[in-house]
């Protein structure tokens, strides 16, 4: 638990045993490598249920700093994930279930939904790609962002609205980056932050918003809907929303639910 609590932006020595929270992994400047559920099973066991990054790399880049620390990082090769819109029958919250088998499902709703997650060891179901799009639309318009490649390692937990999903603490002691955090919290310097778009047309990541005269910070992730697209941009956190752009494409601004953090 020393080592996580060392390294990870989040407060794990203050998390329950059978317990998760949203956490990260971040650059000595505050920038968030990687973005993970941090689920505890007991008080000698972790797991990180990363969103995007790759699990051998990430596994390799925290093995560096385990120096003489009594642990072991293993990339659980054996066990798959499956995503349900639908209500867990025992999970709730922050508080997961775990079976006799091992399995262990979350509780992964919010404002305006239903989902559930379960890490099982059985042969996974085939990929739904309809399905697949709509979760990660859930996660964008509840404000958790998604980061492909490009958009690693750009953007501090500010200016990721990460404080929406309590994936970080500015309280605790010292984590790779935590400088820049806590004096970004303490000073009022945070002057970016995520704001969510719906459009007609496709969004990519990178695309630059700009309200007709200047660009304004780019998309950073997105994802097809049911009715269109959705993106998340990291943009000033005064300039007014109506009436942006991205390459010519009109952007609605929308509110982001609520009702995710854990």
């Amino acid at each position: 638990m020393a080592f996580a609590h060392a390294q990870f932006m989040s407060d794990v020595k203050g998390l329950a045993a059978g317990d998760w929270q949203w956490s990260g992994w971040l650059t000595p400047k505050g920038r968030v490598i990687a973005l993970f559920a941090l689920l505890k099973l007991d008080d000698e066991t972790l797991w990180l249920l990363l969103q995007d990054a790759d699990p051998a790399e990430l596994a390799a880049s925290l093995q560096r700093f385990v120096f003489r620390s009594k642990l072991a990082i293993v990339v659980r090769d054996d066990l798959h994930i499956t995503g349900l819109f639908d209500a867990p029958a025992q999970a709730a919250a922050a508080r997961m279930s775990i079976a006799d088998d091992g399995d262990i499902v979350l509780d992964m709703g919010a404002e305006g939904g239903v989902r559930t997650l379960a890490i099982v060891s059985t042969s996974p179901i085939a990929a739904d790609p309809t399905l697949h799009a709509r979760w990660i639309a859930f996660d964008l318009v509840h404000g958790l962002p998604r980061l492909p490649s490009s958009q690693r390692e750009q953007w501090t937990p500010q200016q990721l609205s990460l404080d929406r999903l309590r994936a970080y603490s500015v309280k605790k002691g010292c984590y790779p980056g935590q400088e820049i955090v806590a004096r970004t919290h303490f000073l009022g310097q945070a002057k970016r932050g995520l704001v969510l778009f719906a459009s007609d047309a496709p969004l990519t990541p990178g695309m630059q918003v700009d309200d007709g005269e200047r660009a304004l910070g780019p998309i950073v992730s997105a994802a097809a809907s049911d009715d269109g697209w959705q993106g998340l941009a990291v943009l000033p956190l005064t300039h007014d929303t109506a009436g942006l752009r991205t390459e010519g494409i009109a952007l609605r601004a929308s509110r982001l639910r609520g009702g995710l953090a854990r």
